[in-house]
């Protein structure tokens, strides 16, 4: 157990870090953050902003010795800079479980190995591959990068093998997967924490609609079977269980044909569908990374009412400052900005919570007090 007062370590300083290195003040930590951005939300309030490349020795060294333990923000790191700084602290979660979150063909051969269902998919590793592939996994399909896609980026729907080649040739050749595109009930999530005595625990299933690849809003309960419920949460476990996973991770899924569930994507970190909890839950997200990362024992994770978030991407300023005042008009708003100093358009820079009596009365006000922030 690494005590209050001591550091702690986070690679990676954008709303994630930001988030996770004010849930550990509070528990009574120091935090340091490795970023090249100077002004990194995360490292604006850190006790120290190392700012340098995530692959730069001597700044993961002068991390690495200045921490009583490592965790990361996102999940493109390199693996290689957590096995680096293995050699000064525990890194939570290590690259073997990290790395295989970072190429979708590995992610889903991994999760099909912990017998659980996925979309059908094909490797595309050269404009050969397009024809079998389609012919494999069938139309409409998409056409996905297998590393560093996020957001709806680095993905195109194909409807022919030669939609698959021009779309390829788009990505500059890169290593890709093509999935199946299914016919989604709705999408739901997992957010959950792992110590590294093996200990489990989930927060409630989250519901969540995507608008052009971004998330848009979660709303909590889902509106699943209690099946449904209990097999998405038994899933997610299962994967961070055979991971040997330490900290907070989230597993997205598609539920089709009524009760079907897919394995979408994993998350070696908090998640934007997770946000909810640091209003509605007993424990939010960020604490338990922070618990999991010092050995502090898992808090509980109690729906303390249901819930909505919706996010607040740059968009929102193409007029100028949002209203605030008319979005916190309904006292059952909880703004949540993340000091990003420069919105654009997609940029996510913040978002509402809305806790009332069901999970459509949140997001009907969600929705309406964001909408009030341009009026």
């Amino acid at each position: 157990m690494i005590p209050p007062g001591a550091t702690l370590g986070l690679i990676g300083g954008g709303q994630l870090g930001r988030m996770f290195t004010q849930a550990a003040q509070r528990l009574g930590y120091e935090v340091v953050v490795l970023d090249p951005d100077p002004m990194s939300p995360a490292g604006r309030l850190a006790t120290r902003h190392i700012q340098a490349w995530y692959t730069d020795e001597a700044a993961l060294s002068e991390l690495g010795q200045a921490s009583r333990a490592v965790t990361t923000e996102f999940e493109n790191v390199p693996a290689f800079s957590l096995a680096f700084l293995r050699q000064f602290c525990p890194v939570r979660p290590g690259p073997e479980a990290v790395t295989r979150t970072q190429d979708r063909l590995v992610e889903k051969e991994f999760a099909r190995s912990c017998g659980l269902d996925t979309a059908p998919y094909h490797a595309v590793l050269t404009e050969d591959d397009a024809a079998p592939a389609v012919q494999a996994v069938g139309t409409p399909a998409l056409l996905k990068t297998a590393r560093l896609g996020y957001d709806g980026k680095g993905q195109a729907t194909v409807n022919s093998a030669d939609d698959v080649v021009t779309a390829f040739h788009r990505f500059s050749d890169q290593p890709c997967i093509l999935e199946r595109r299914l016919d989604l009930d709705l999408e739901v999530s997992v957010v959950l924490a792992r110590t590294e005595e093996g200990t489990v625990v989930t927060f409630p299933v989250a519901e969540n609609v995507h608008v052009n690849g971004i998330l848009d809003s979660s709303v909590v309960p889902a509106r699943v079977s209690a099946d449904v419920d209990r097999r998405a949460r038994e899933a997610a476990m299962t994967l961070a269980q055979a991971m040997g996973y330490v900290g907070t991770m989230a597993v997205e899924f598609f539920v089709v044909d009524g009760d079907r569930l897919v394995v979408n994507e994993l998350a070696p970190r908090p998640h934007n569908s997770g946000h909810y909890t640091l209003d509605a839950c007993a424990t939010d997200q960020f604490e338990q990374q922070a618990r999991a990362l010092a050995g502090l024992p898992l808090g509980a994770t109690d729906l303390l009412s249901p819930v909505a978030m919706v996010n607040l991407l740059g968009d929102l300023w193409a007029r100028g400052e949002p209203r605030w005042d008319h979005a916190l008009e309904d006292s059952r708003v909880h703004l949540h900005l993340y000091g990003k100093t420069e919105p654009r358009a997609g940029r996510k820079m913040g978002h509402l919570n809305v806790l009332a009596a069901s999970a459509a009365e949140a997001l009907g006000a969600a929705l309406e007090a964001r909408q009030r922030l341009t009026s």
